[in-house]
């Protein structure tokens, strides 16, 4: 019978083709949605990872540098370094900047850390760490800049000495990385007209010796769940776990998100189950008086629900594999990180083959209700 399902196909195969394809687009456009929920995961996590800390210490209250802003003292370090199991601590600065590229603005994303201190917290693909306290800086490909460029922030000039690809924040801005002072300037320190308008109003400009988080590591064979209790105990600032922050950054900051992607994925595939009804349905109204002459010799009602559903089925296959083709040739176009998996495709396919054989329901259900005797009447 599927010969028969193949054979009415044919009669109208680049129909057929083209269907399939249009709908394939839809499915591959629910590809590349789950590419870019699984994207902004990927993103989300680049500069935690690179950072690779065992604890967050931010301030009291706050969800950490990446969900919500948190300021505290640079001093704070000496005393966090007094603590039982903490081996190194790493202030660090957080800020998104506009930067110009041949006149053209780029939103980036500055970290700012203790540059001459061996703390990596990027992986270069080009050039050196920076090696002096001022005027250098490292940036990501994805900004344009390459090695020996002069890049134009605050009131400084500094020189490109370093790349990293894809590197990017939380919402895909590339990253640059500074040396602690200097993001600290840009972060903190007003204008020259700034800070005499705050005097003459007797108001304290904010020092430029605060930070947004500190990274901590911790020595081997220590808890990093007691070490923050004892931490958020004694110094009264909110500490959380790589874990917890990931969780945070996931959770707090995506979920939003993945929701907004979930909805639209419902709708793509209600629409492409619509689509595949009408053609499944249309097809069938379209040989009416074939299928009565198949009952009128003898045909039973499961060798027609069959050659439906094979049609069904053949054009919900076509249409993933055309789906999938697209989703993989038009990925790298997307200004964010899209990542395609073979395990989403293949939850994707099984969930096609269940709406191909409930989309051909109505078709099937019209070819039953034909009466035999139509083959006759002419």
């Amino acid at each position: 019978m599927i010969n028969l399902a193949w054979r009415d196909i044919s009669h109208s195969l680049g129909k057929f083709i083209t269907t399939a394809l249009g709908v394939g687009m839809l499915i591959g456009v629910v590809l590349v949605m789950i590419g870019v929920y699984r994207g902004m995961v990927h993103d989300a996590m680049i500069v935690p990872n690179n950072i690779s800390p065992d604890l967050w210490v931010v301030q009291k209250d706050t969800l950490g540098p990446f969900a919500e802003n948190s300021r505290l003292h640079e001093d704070l370090k000496y005393s966090l370094k007094g603590f039982l199991g903490v081996k190194e601590v790493r202030p660090l600065t957080f800020q998104s900047l506009q930067i110009h590229h041949n006149d053209k603005p780029i939103r980036v994303y500055a970290l700012g850390y203790e540059a001459l201190s061996g703390f990596k917290p990027f992986t270069l693909v080009q050039g050196r760490e920076i090696e002096i306290r001022d005027r250098e800086i490292i940036v990501d490909t994805q900004t344009g800049f390459k090695l020996a460029d002069a890049i134009r922030l605050g009131r400084n000039t500094y020189t490109v000495v370093g790349l990293t690809h894809k590197a990017v924040s939380s919402g895909g801005d590339p990253m640059i990385y500074l040396n602690l002072h200097e993001a600290q300037e840009l972060q903190f320190l007003f204008s020259n007209e700034q800070i005499r308008n705050d005097q003459a109003r007797g108001v304290q400009s904010v020092a430029t010796t605060t930070v947004n988080a500190f990274a901590l590591t911790l020595k081997p064979g220590f808890d990093p769940h007691a070490a923050a209790g004892e931490i958020h105990r004694w110094k009264h600032q909110e500490v959380y776990t790589a874990q917890e922050q990931s969780d945070i950054l996931t959770k707090n900051l995506i979920q939003r998100s993945a929701k907004q992607i979930g909805m639209f994925t419902v709708i793509l595939l209600i629409v492409s189950s619509v689509i595949i009804s009408l053609i499944i349905y249309t097809m069938t109204i379209g040989k009416m008086k074939e299928i009565a002459i198949l009952k009128l010799i003898g045909a039973s009602n499961f060798i027609i629900t069959k050659m439906i559903a094979q049609q069904s089925l053949l054009l919900g296959v076509l249409a993933f594999i055309g789906g999938n083709l697209f989703a993989h040739a038009s990925a790298s176009f997307f200004p964010k990180t899209v990542i395609l998996i073979p395990t989403d495709a293949a939850k994707l396919f099984l969930v096609v083959i269940l709406v191909s054989i409930l989309a051909s329901l109505s078709g099937i259900r019209s070819a039953l209700r034909i009466d035999p005797a139509s083959a006759i009447g002419g």
